[in-house]
């Protein structure tokens, strides 16, 4: 795979649930990355995405892979709030991390998905151990496919202790 592989823009998240500290990104380097984004109002992300969003973070090795979920609520903002998701994660028994995508000033797409090019729920975005955006997908993908994609991913390099997200030595990245 090629080395050309833009970095995954930064999480912009107004609140966790599922973790005692925020997570960033650079927290994650050195792991494969599923970031899930969903809503809890969207039939295909309750019925496929998040099932297999659960199944991914039992299969795969914790040190090595992490997942991510990111609820980014562009419609029915009224009723999507942080309490009902609360209830919801508690309902549906989530138990890996996840962030509320930040809301838009305008109203309209969350930053994050936004950031991403996320077109809908739910969406799958992959990030390999250097924290490069792999793959993207809206919709459901199939486990066995899905599990090849991760699995090549969990075979690459890592990054160099002193790499930064856009493959820069630390060195040559600070004036």
């Amino acid at each position: 795979m090629s080395d050309t592989f833009p970095p995954a823009p930064p999480l912009q998240v107004s609140r966790w649930f599922n973790t005692p500290a925020p997570i960033t990104l650079d927290d994650l380097r050195g792991r494969v990355v599923a970031l899930h984004a969903f809503q809890m109002l969207c039939p295909g992300c309750v019925s496929h995405g998040l099932p297999q969003a659960r199944r991914m973070a039992q299969i795969f090795d914790a040190h090595e892979f992490s997942i991510v979920g990111l609820h980014t609520v562009f419609e029915h903002h009224d009723v999507m709030t942080e309490r009902a998701l609360h209830v919801f994660i508690q309902e549906y028994r989530l138990r890996f991390p996840i962030g509320v995508d930040q809301a838009s000033p305008n109203g309209s797409v969350p930053l994050t998905m936004r950031a991403l090019g996320l077109r809908g729920t739910p969406s799958l975005v992959l990030l390999d151990k250097r924290g490069r955006v792999r793959f993207s997908h809206l919709g459901e993908i199939d486990d066995m496919a899905l599990g090849g994609i991760v699995g090549r991913l969990l075979g690459e390099p890592g990054p160099a202790p002193d790499e930064t997200a856009d493959g820069l030595s630390r060195a040559a990245a600070t004036p």
